[in-house]
């Protein structure tokens, strides 16, 4: 427990630094959870009791006392996460960078589902926003509205936002609101959507690509709407299917391979379920506590991915001295946190 211990006193500097509002009961048991997930990277409650530092012998205390933690309201990801997105999403959109942020959903089961936005950094994505609902539905526009808001309140002003994600996103109210907001977007299409396209009758977006390794389409309308858009589609030889990308600027192949980024989430996913903290393992059932652990993984992961960007910079192997040099994004709340190597896999500790 003393790993932990010190874990915690760490990150409790960083979360008052963060947070000097927040309440100390708060941010020092907040601390020590984050603490107990960098040591264990389990969802079990059970596991990480034992690993708490706490003035007990007793397990059933312990249990009741991170219990207890779970389901309180003051472990909110949009106040607790928001220093750190904002100086991510800072960093990203400096000298005029495009901000990349890739939506997509992950189920646990058929007990939840999640959709989260993350900020897309090189080959991999570091969670910004979610939410959580019981079942293995997909979420609609209402809860991608509710992430995509979030994470809009804390760009800074005036910086351009591409938006990637995964084929069963699209809809009009999504078309709408990235086109009202001026969001640059590469969202990918199913091959069932109905498109007018402007030159015949309506067809689907499979028959569009049907027969073609390129085709580019402009101002077409999809969903029998009047919202426009653009479409790029590519089948490179050796995939089954083609990439159908609605865009909102004119359709090119390297406008279509821009989706290519949307792939950051999955290392994000890996690195909260199987790879890493084993989210997918959890036997939680109500969708507050789930959202709960989720922002401790969330607050942990950032700690690790900062120890590693740390120890890259100042600690440099061989391999790394050789790579041209340049600027590490800030991780919010820890940035002047010393670096304090984590246990376990590169996965989780964002180094792969």
């Amino acid at each position: 427990m003393g790993t932990v211990r010190r874990l915690a006193a760490e990150v409790a500097r960083g979360l008052s630094e963060a947070h000097p509002k927040l309440r100390k009961t708060v941010v020092s048991k907040l601390a020590l959870a984050v603490g107990a997930m960098i040591e264990a990277r389990t969802p079990n409650t059970a596991e990480l009791a034992n690993l708490l530092p706490l003035d007990t012998e007793r397990q059933d205390m312990r249990e009741q006392w991170l219990r207890r933690l779970l389901k309180n309201p003051l472990l909110s990801s949009s106040v607790l996460l928001k220093p750190w997105a904002s100086e991510g999403l800072a960093d990203a959109s400096r000298h005029g960078q495009t901000v990349v942020l890739s939506l997509d959903q992950t189920d646990l089961g058929d007990r939840f589902a999640v959709l989260m936005l993350g900020l897309v950094i090189g080959d991999r994505a570091v969670p910004l926003a979610w939410t959580v609902e019981a079942g293995p539905a997909n979420i609609g526009f209402a809860g991608q509205e509710a992430v995509l808001e979030r994470v809009r309140g804390w760009l800074p002003a005036g910086a351009a936002v591409l938006l990637l994600a995964d084929r069963f996103y699209p809809s009009v109210d999504l078309f709408e609101w990235l086109h009202h907001h001026g969001w640059r977007y590469r969202l990918r299409l199913k091959g069932n959507l109905s498109v007018d396209p402007g030159f015949g009758d309506l067809v689907t977006t499979g028959e569009l690509a049907h027969g073609f390794i390129e085709r580019y389409l402009s101002d077409v309308r999809l969903f029998a709407s009047e919202t426009p858009t653009n479409l790029g589609i590519l089948h490179e030889p050796g995939h089954d299917e083609p990439w159908i990308i609605a865009m909102n600027c004119t359709p090119t192949r390297a406008a279509v391979r821009d989706y290519g980024n949307r792939w950051g989430i999955e290392p994000l996913f890996s690195d909260l379920k199987s790879r890493g903290f084993r989210l997918d393992a959890t036997q939680l059932r109500a969708p507050d506590r789930l959202d709960h652990l989720l922002l401790i993984m969330a607050l942990a992961l950032c700690w690790c991915v900062r120890a590693g960007q740390e120890d890259a910079c100042y600690h440099p192997t061989p391999l790394e001295k050789k790579l041209k040099h340049k600027p590490i994004p800030t991780i919010g709340p820890f940035e002047n946190s010393p670096a304090v190597p984590s246990p376990g896999s590169s996965a989780v500790c964002g180094c792969s």
